[in-house]
């Protein structure tokens, strides 16, 4: 009698333990099922070189591949071998996906294109074996292109698992490194990956044979962003008024998936307003609805307005007056986004280093909105925010990273800016002393104090016409370069010469 409820919870165990055994064979049966089901899209893409504005030295890069797929027995015959993998490495929205696809395209051999997470399933197994059956069909479909997106959401290096070194996404790498070491000579196989964080790669998917052509692709130039506008703005209707030279001018630091958006939300604005073009003005107001976010409603006290068109203000002088500051673009108290105002600049050429000097005037300019409201209000708040926090990241950059103190010298001693869980070891020992630590620490205040009391003496000096601005910026809540110019223009100082 008393083993028969023994027996019976013996029974509900095993029960619950078959069932929990089909459930596990049924989801990961489905899972391969939908993955074949993806797996069998095999395209030729319609997308071509020309369809890639911008990115001419990737694209030189790679052309060497198209010959290779077009005529792989040219190669063969001289003993030649094509790299097999191609990492294309680049901030996201520079176009790596269209890249790859152009390639496929171009060459009019099959694509095939996955992202890495796709691989990555609950049940240990399922991603090795969707690795295997993705280039089983990349052979069997040869000439071909296999692109695997997002790399390093399982290409990260491997023995950082907190649960052991071989869970599942290590299995995953294991066997796209297995499977690229498989290709036959005569497989017309390439494989194409993508990522934006190639520092975190595992160094067996980099090494000869694997991933070991590096394709970089940088964000586009002012000539560059001029081609790609043209290409997104094919089937959009444009008012005379629309100059994209000057639009690519004003876009520093946007991608091509930037751009893209800038376009389309141009377009959304002339569609709302029921207009037939897009207008230069539907363009200026795009760019700042991606730049700073869309427009809140708010309701500002006379009190904080004022102190807020004093803070702008004091960005807006201290930009103008100083040598080496970026140009001013527009100054606004508009709320949009999280910020309150805002002042834009643009730089008028490319820049690829940053000299001293400029730096030095950023962090001025930065700390000018902080300097007028002590200067004229008396007291500062809690508005310059996010101006301290820039400021002090880049003062610290310019210390640690890029030697710019007399008293640290040419000494790298940032901190460890890798993440353990973004493939490096959890224990990240501190290579430098507690006292080098102090010692930039002491350097960055330095930076900040010189660079706010250059803050503060431009403002001095110029108060006149930083109230003019402040009263007009107040009325208008939204000034252009030419305005703040006119506004400005005052009998040019020793110190902080007009600019021309």
């Amino acid at each position: 009698m008393m083993s028969l409820p023994l027996v019976i919870l013996a029974a509900l165990f095993l029960s619950s333990m078959r069932a929990a055994r089909n459930l596990a064979g049924g989801i990961t049966a489905a899972g391969e099922s939908r993955f074949l089901k993806r797996g069998q899209v095999v395209e030729v893409p319609r997308i071509r070189f020309a369809d890639v504005a911008g990115q001419e030295n990737a694209k030189r890069e790679v052309t060497e591949l198209v010959e290779f797929l077009r005529d792989p027995a040219r190669y063969q015959k001289v003993g030649a071998e094509v790299p097999r993998g191609v990492l294309l490495m680049g901030p996201p929205g520079t176009g790596k996906t269209l890249l790859a696809r152009a390639l496929a395209g171009e060459a009019g051999v099959s694509f095939l294109a996955i992202s890495a997470s796709e691989f990555i399933e609950l049940f240990v197994g399922v991603g090795a074996s969707r690795v295997r059956q993705l280039f089983e069909l990349a052979k069997k479909n040869a000439p071909s292109i296999l692109f695997i997106d997002e790399l390093d959401s399982v290409g990260r290096t491997r023995g950082t698992g907190l649960g052991g070194g071989h869970d599942e996404r290590e299995q995953t790498l294991n066997q796209i490194l297995a499977e690229m070491d498989g290709f036959a000579e005569h497989e017309a196989v390439i494989v194409l990956a993508a990522t934006n964080r190639p520092d975190v790669l595992d160094p067996a998917l980099l090494r000869p044979g694997r991933f070991d052509r590096h394709v970089v692709l940088d964000l586009p130039d002012r000539k560059d962003r001029e081609a790609i506008l043209r290409v997104h703005t094919r089937k959009v209707p444009l008012d005379p008024t629309v100059d994209l030279e000057r639009v690519a001018a004003g876009t520093p630091g946007f991608s091509g998936a930037d751009l893209k958006n800038l376009v389309n939300e141009a377009a959304l604005l002339t569609a709302r307003e029921a207009r037939d073009a897009v207008s230069a003005d539907d363009v200026d107001r795009a760019r700042d609805k991606v730049i700073m976010g869309t427009e809140r409603t708010l309701v500002i006290g006379p009190e904080e307005k004022h102190r807020l068109a004093v803070h702008e203000s004091g960005h807006t002088v201290v930009a103008f007056f100083l040598e080496h500051a970026d140009p001013l673009y527009k100054v606004s108290i508009i709320p949009r986004g999280k910020a309150l105002g805002a002042t834009q600049q643009l730089m008028e050429e490319e820049r690829h280093t940053l000299p001293e000097e400029y730096l030095k005037d950023r962090l001025a300019v930065m700390l000018g909105g902080r300097s007028a409201e002590k200067e004229l209000l008396g007291s500062v708040s809690s508005g310059a925010d996010d101006d301290i926090q820039q400021a002090t990241a880049l003062a610290r950059a310019m210390v640690a990273r890029w030697g710019m103190s007399d008293a640290i010298g040419p000494v790298d001693l940032r901190d460890s800016e890798e993440h353990p869980f973004l493939g490096r070891e959890i224990a990240q020992p501190r290579r430098f002393s507690e006292s080098s630590a102090k010692a930039v620490d002491v350097a960055v205040r330095e930076l900040l104090l010189h660079a706010q009391s250059r803050a503060t003496e431009v403002v001095g000096t110029h108060r006149p016409a930083l109230e003019r601005l402040i009263q007009r910026l107040e009325s208008e809540e939204t000034l252009s370069r030419n305005q703040i110019e006119e506004i400005l223009k005052t009998p040019a100082t020793a110190k902080y010469p007009l600019r021309a």
